[in-house]
């Protein structure tokens, strides 16, 4: 088992021996987070930028933080102050960049493909780190990671993704990861944030959302993008709340062991009540602990590594 890509930029495109690979890599990490010495030289004389034309605050602390474990030089693109507010285009931008000589690219876009489209004009390794309403492969990783480690496995798991489907990058990627790893998959929420559409990706739609977490094993909540839609999508949050939330009543109704996902941040009293948030049952926290193991692992393979066998030399 071993890795071959340059680029990690979608979770569609890879096979269900990829993603083992990168899982088990992350594994290697995650023991490497629980040294006393957290650092290993993986990518030590390598040149990091994160380009986050999107903000983000976790995912590229999530980054970063994986970056300096790795011995990684890194520079950080700040847009508020960058030429692309002047009219720069992203292919001289990215051109520009390249010509300090990098390594690799991670890529935050509010438009669709544009990890892709840097691939095909850059020599360095792209890694999307969330491109519009596409994909966010690093968080269904990390999601994959987190319920593997909880569950021992994914195939055969009831998974109920529970939101605004439509508008999330992180549904797109869970969904497709969940169903090549031979999860069942449930979407539920307002049926203009849920259209039938994403049965074609082998999911199942439900606007019953007792029935979408009563034989739950996995709930994973997602906030309603607000930045990303029209407003006309749903009446209220109290509304969405009283339709949709997990609350305590609901949580009662589900199995004794269903864990409760959410990629954050967190809407408390919005998707979720706040103690159920806090509660044993969720793995929240558990999750960005997670993330940065698996954005070791990506930044690991993208840049020549092959698999977990070579992380424990470190």
């Amino acid at each position: 088992m071993s890795w071959h890509r340059k680029h990690l930029l979608d979770i569609e495109s890879l096979s269900v021996e990829e993603i083992t690979t990168v899982l088990d890599t992350a594994r290697a990490f995650k023991a490497v987070g629980e040294r006393a010495i957290k650092k290993v030289p993986a990518l030590r004389g390598k040149t990091v930028v994160n380009l986050f034309i999107e903000p983000s605050t976790r995912t590229r602390t999530s980054f970063e933080l994986s970056e300096q474990r790795l011995s990684a030089d890194i520079v950080n693109f700040n847009t508020e102050a960058s030429s692309l507010k002047k009219g720069e285009t992203l292919k001289d931008t990215a051109r520009n960049l390249e010509a300090l000589n990098i390594d690799i690219i991670v890529i935050r876009h509010s438009a669709s493909g544009a990890p892709h489209f840097l691939a095909r004009v850059l020599h360095a390794s792209v890694i999307n780190a969330g491109d519009g309403a596409h994909e966010h492969p690093t968080q269904a990783l990390l999601d994959m990671f987190t319920i593997r480690e909880k569950k021992g496995r994914i195939k055969g798991l009831n998974v109920t993704i529970l939101g605004d489907i439509l508008y999330s990058r992180v549904a797109r990627s869970d969904i497709w990861a969940l169903t090549k790893l031979g999860a069942k998959v449930t979407l539920c929420g307002p049926s203009t944030l849920v259209p039938r559409v994403f049965e074609q990706m082998g999911c199942r739609v439900t606007y019953d959302v007792e029935e979408a977490i009563r034989d739950a094993d996995i709930i994973n909540l997602l906030r309603i993008q607000h930045e990303r839609q029209r407003k006309s999508m749903f009446p209220s949050l109290n509304e969405y709340s009283s339709l949709f939330g997990l609350n305590k009543a609901r949580l009662a109704r589900t199995k004794p062991d269903a864990l409760i996902m959410h990629p954050g941040p967190i809407n408390r009293g919005v998707e979720i009540d706040s103690q159920i948030a806090d509660c044993g049952r969720s793995v929240i926290l558990e999750q960005v602990t997670n993330g940065l193991a698996v954005r070791m692992a990506a930044l690991f393979l993208v840049n020549g590594g092959k698999g977990p066998h070579e992380v424990a030399a470190g």
